[in-house]
């Protein structure tokens, strides 16, 4: 892999760029050089965040400067990903119905039936990239393009926790209740973001996970174990 860009990112931040296109390799060396530096934590890091394809290394200017920053960084670049065998996370999902208002969206948008959406996204087995957005949100690679679909013109003021959507050649799990304006096609019971657990956030960086189709009875029971009896 060819020597990374490096780009100042404001006053206190340094930009490792390693590619520009969504890509397993890549993002695996993202990873690994990302988790060699917090693994170091030299007194100058504050913050390492990885995303697809590249680092954002936080760093105190009171203790080093950029060039100086670039120079400590470098024997890091050297990290690899180490070859064990990535989890697999099984994401129990309700497609379609009051879980998934915009499926028959997706499904017109791309001449296919509900059917033929549920079947091609539950098919795959996505790699989680990258998390952000909100506490808990995976970003996803892998979905097949026949189901890309754009996002919603107007995106929802609230958007339910565990509901699973799709936004361009993008899907994902909303974590928690929040705003959003990806198209919603199913739901799961699972709580991704769970504050008094370590880690808080059930999906983490380089996992995968598949998604497996369950009933609207299932879905209750487990999310009443998950959230709990007064939980909606």
């Amino acid at each position: 892999m060819p020597m990374p860009l490096f780009k100042p990112a404001g006053d206190s931040a340094v930009a490792v760029i390693f590619g520009d296109k969504i890509d397993e390799s890549i993002n695996k060396k993202v990873h690994a050089v990302a988790n060699a530096i917090e693994k170091a934590s030299p007194d100058w890091l504050i913050e390492v965040v990885p995303t697809y394809t590249s680092i954002y290394v936080y760093y105190d200017p009171l203790k080093l400067g950029y060039q100086e920053v670039l120079t400590a960084i470098k024997p890091f670049l050297s990290a690899e990903p180490r070859g064990e065998k990535s989890r697999i996370v099984e994401i129990p999902t309700v497609y379609g119905g009051e879980f998934g208002p915009d499926i028959e969206f997706v499904a017109q948008h791309n001449g296919l039936t509900v059917e033929d959406v549920i079947e091609i996204h539950s098919k795959p087995l996505y790699r989680v990239y990258m998390l952000g957005f909100t506490p808990g949100f995976a970003y996803l690679g892998g979905m097949d393009e026949r189901i890309a679909t754009p996002r919603l013109e107007r995106p929802r003021l609230k958007v339910p926790a565990g509901s699973v959507g799709i936004a361009g050649k993008q899907t994902g799990i909303y974590p928690l209740e929040s705003p959003g304006g990806w198209r919603l096609i199913g739901r799961t019971p699972l709580r991704l973001f769970n504050p008094e657990k370590d880690p808080p956030t059930l999906l983490q960086p380089g996992d995968h996970i598949k998604f497996v189709l369950i009933t609207e009875d299932d879905f209750r029971e487990i999310y009443r174990e998950e959230w709990g009896e007064g939980n909606d």
